[in-house]
Parts: C-alpha cells; sequence; structure tokens
C-alpha cells in the first residue's frame, strides 16, 4: 500500500511539473526565436548601408561612364569641320593651279604671237642698211643738175634707184616695218629716239625739243627696232 501511495504522489507531481516545465521550454524557444530575429533584423540593417554604397558606386560609375561616352553629333560636326576645311583646301589648290595653266597659256600664245610679228627683226635691221645706202645715193645727186643736166643716163640711173627705194618702202610697209615721221621742234623721247649732240636754241624752238634728225626711226608693228639720231636743243 505504501507503494501504491509512492506512485500516485510520484505521478501527482509529474503532472504538476510537465506543465510548467513545458511553459519554460516554449518560454525559451521564444526567447532564442526573438532573439535570431533581432540578429538576422540587425544583420539585415546593416549590410543596408553597404548595398547602398554599391549602389551608389554603381550609380557614379554610370555616371562617369555617361559623362566619358562620345557624343555621335558632336563627333560627326568635327569630322564635318574636318572635311569642309579640306575641300575648300583642294579647291583653293586646284583654282591657283588653274589659274597659273591659264596665265602659261596666255604667256605661250604671246611668245607665238611675238614670234610671228618680230621674228623677221633681225632681217629687217640689215634690210634697213640697204635702205640707208638708197637714201644717200638718191641725197647726193642736187635737184638742180638734175633740172638741168643733158645727160640722160643720170636722170635715168636716178628715177631706177627712187623707183626701187619705193617699192622695197612697199615692201618693207606690207611686213609692218614702217619710218616714224619726225620733224625738227618735236620733243625729244628717249624711247624713240637716240641724241647724238647738243646744239644752242635759235629762238624757232623749245629747249628740249628737237633741232637736227641725222637718221630716221624705224618701228616693226609697235616696237621700236632702230631708233632715231638727232639733235637736241640744249636747256639752259
Amino acid at each position: 500500500m505504501a507503494g501504491v501511495s509512492s506512485i500516485y504522489s510520484l505521478s501527482g507531481c509529474l503532472s504538476r511539473v510537465t506543465p510548467s516545465l513545458c511553459r519554460n521550454i516554449a518560454g525559451v524557444s521564444h526567447q532564442k526565436w526573438l532573439c535570431a530575429a533581432a540578429s538576422m533584423k540587425q544583420h539585415q540593417s546593416s549590410a543596408e548601408p553597404g548595398s547602398s554604397s554599391r549602389a551608389s558606386e554603381n550609380d557614379s560609375a554610370t555616371d562617369t561612364s555617361a559623362e566619358q561616352a562620345p557624343d555621335p553629333q558632336a563627333e560627326l560636326n568635327k569630322q564635318i569641320e574636318i572635311l569642309s576645311s579640306d575641300v575648300a583646301n583642294y579647291k583653293d589648290k586646284y583654282q591657283r593651279a588653274l589659274a597659273e595653266r591659264e596665265n602659261v597659256r596666255t604667256r605661250l600664245e604671246k611668245q607665238v604671237s611675238d614670234a610671228k610679228l618680230y621674228g623677221i627683226q633681225g632681217f629687217c635691221k640689215d634690210l634697213l642698211e640697204v635702205s640707208d645706202v638708197f637714201r644717200k645715193a638718191l641725197e647726193s645727186v642736187p635737184e638742180e643738175e638734175l633740172k638741168s643736166s643733158t645727160n640722160g643716163h643720170l636722170k635715168t640711173l636716178y628715177d631706177g634707184l627712187s623707183m626701187t627705194e619705193t617699192q622695197m618702202l612697199t615692201v618693207f610697209k606690207r611686213h609692218g616695218l614702217v619710218r616714224v615721221p619726225l620733224e625738227p621742234g618735236q620733243p625729244f623721247d628717249p624711247s624713240w629716239q637716240e641724241a647724238m649732240f647738243e646744239v644752242a636754241s635759235d629762238g624757232s624752238h623749245k629747249a628740249g625739243s628737237v633741232a637736227h634728225v641725222l637718221r630716221p626711226g624705224w618701228k616693226l608693228h609697235d616696237r621700236c627696232i632702230r631708233s632715231a639720231q638727232v639733235g637736241v636743243i640744249k636747256e639752259y
């Protein structure tokens, strides 16, 4: 009987201890869960600043890469400026080359034209000496002697020389070789005349003008090929 009573008393104690033990165990579990949740929340909160910093770093890197990325429109405008400068440079060189070529062509045409006009200049100078001989031969015969002379051969020779000179002057004129008209009293022109001496003024002409014509001047077209030899009135 004593044993049975002991068992009942032990079961009564267990019945009283067990609920309190469950409550203690549940309280311990709840505390552990709260601690775990708090630690997890703290871990998440501690991890959030790092993530925000990494996000800010990513944003700054994105901004930097956006700033460093070239603008397509700016690159296109730069290339257009370079190409426009090259086109202007090549156009200037092309125009200069055309102008130089035109100048060369003009010079060559002028040289060819001058060669045609003045190619006989040396030959004309030699013929002028022959013309001078004819003129001196005609001037050596006095006009009075031609009128009073009974020698018909002299007059025939004179007429033949005169006709020959006239024909020669006609040929000269046909090729552009003409005598430069010059009379005493005209102003002295050094480009067409050569002063051989100076004479005192007699009052009939101004100082610096032509007083005597020793040899006439000649020109081939517009070029003087032999200047006239003259005497000039002295300037005081």
